[in-house]
């Protein structure tokens, strides 16, 4: 069985999301399908609360001081009204959910990615990263096997090192 402690599908829907353009109620749309299961349709309306939701979530991500990232993360847990408990709907097995199934999807997804990124505190803060490359705002959940993830892509990356690398050529010249 395959398991990754660091995220799962709560916290890497909270890091995608945040990454969404501030206006585009459709990436909602598409998005939220692929990370959380729900019969009810995301509606334009919808959409726009979790995109508001998602500027909630972004200071969680790449914060360095455990104490303020703890009390953001409480916030986020206390508005949306978290409450873990195990269902069994639709003949499904049993399974963990952050809010009840009969609550509309905005409050499932504020529940679900409150406590996806919750989980990822608790186990390792460093883990909710923001991209190191200046300019850059991409987030993301660290799932590498040694959590030092620096850089949202390897693109990111590469234009790092590579200016990096012609500085120290410049200096030497």
């Amino acid at each position: 069985m395959h398991f990754n402690p660091y995220g799962g599908p709560a916290a890497e829907l909270a890091a995608a999301l945040v990454n969404l353009d501030s206006g585009d109620a459709r990436g909602v749309s598409g998005l939220v399908p692929q990370f959380h299961r729900s019969a009810e349709p995301i509606t334009a309306e919808s959409a726009g609360q979790i995109l508001v939701w998602a500027r909630r979530l972004s200071p969680v991500f790449g914060e360095r001081d455990l104490d303020r990232l703890v009390d953001s993360v409480n916030g986020l847990l206390a508005d949306s009204a978290s409450r873990p408990y195990i269902s069994r709907h639709d003949g499904r097995d049993p399974h963990i959910h952050y809010a009840h199934e009969r609550d509309d999807i905005v409050t499932r997804v504020k529940a679900f990615t409150a406590a996806g990124v919750a989980h990822v505190l608790c186990l390792d803060p460093a883990r909710l990263g923001r991209c190191d490359n200046d300019g850059c705002e991409v987030v993301y959940v660290d799932t590498s096997r040694n959590g030092r993830r620096r850089f949202c892509s390897t693109r990111c990356a590469t234009r790092v090192h590579v200016a990096d690398h012609r500085s120290r050529v410049a200096r030497v010249v």
